[in-house]
C-alpha cells in the first residue's frame, strides 16, 4: 500500500473533481453500479458495520417519485442525470454483525442503545456515501451530492416499513462542464488544521 497515485489519479479524485449540476445524455449500465459497489463496499467502517443502503434511482418511475421529495432548486439536475443515488442507513445495521464481524460478539455492543446505534449508523453510512462518490469518480463517473429534500417523504417512498433513513442523495452521470459554477475557494491549512 506504499504506491502514492499520479497527479491524473489525484486530478481525478480531488483537484478536477466537480460537484455537477448538468448532464450529458449518456446512460449508466447495470454492470457499472455493480462496479461501483464493488469498489466503494471496500471502505472501512467502524467494526465493518457496512450501516449504508444504497437507491439506485434511474427509471422514469422511480424518479418521478424522488421528484416529489426535491426541493425546488435540486429537480432539474437530478432529472437529467442518468441515475441519482439515495444514500441511507440502515438502523438495524448491527443484526448483519455476526456476519461481517464474526470474531466477536459486536451486535451486542448495540443492542438496545439507540444513541449509539444512530450516531454509528449516520457517521458510517455517510463515510460510505463518500466512498460511493470516490468509487464513482475513479469510474469515470461525475457526481452531483446535495441535500435538500424532504428526508420524511423520501423515506416513506422507498423505504416503507424499513428501518432505514436517507442521509443525502448524489447525481450520477457524466458531467456537462458548460453547466458548472465556478469552483468555490476552499480553507487554508492553518484555517483548519493544527499539528500537535
Amino acid at each position: 500500500m506504499s504506491h502514492v497515485l499520479d497527479n491524473v489519479a489525484l486530478d481525478t479524485l480531488f483537484r478536477n473533481a466537480r460537484s455537477h449540476n448538468g448532464w450529458l445524455d449518456k446512460d449508466i449500465s447495470d454492470e457499472q453500479l455493480h462496479q461501483l459497489y464493488d469498489l466503494f463496499k471496500m471502505g472501512p467502517t467502524s467494526a465493518n458495520s457496512c450501516p449504508a443502503r444504497i437507491r439506485f434511482v434511474r427509471t422514469a418511475e422511480a424518479k418521478e417519485k424522488l421528484k416529489a421529495c426535491l426541493q425546488q432548486g435540486n429537480i432539474e439536475k437530478s432529472m437529467t442525470a442518468p441515475v441519482v443515488a439515495i444514500i441511507a442507513m440502515d438502523m438495524k445495521f448491527y443484526e448483519q454483525l455476526p456476519l461481517l464481524f464474526p470474531h466477536t460478539d459486536a451486535k451486542s455492543w448495540f443492542e438496545g442503545k439507540a444513541d449509539k446505534i444512530r450516531l454509528t449508523a449516520l457517521r458510517d453510512s455517510t463515510l460510505q456515501g463518500a466512498y460511493l462518490m470516490l468509487a464513482a469518480r475513479s469510474l469515470g463517473l461525475d457526481c452531483g451530492p446535495m441535500s435538500g429534500f424532504d428526508n420524511k417523504k423520501l423515506d416513506e417512498e422507498y423505504f416503507k416499513g424499513r428501518d432505514i433513513e436517507s442521509i443525502f442523495i448524489c447525481a450520477l452521470g457524466y458531467g456537462d462542464e458548460n453547466k458548472l459554477h465556478p469552483r468555490g475557494p476552499r480553507l487554508d491549512f492553518d484555517q483548519v488544521c493544527e499539528i500537535l
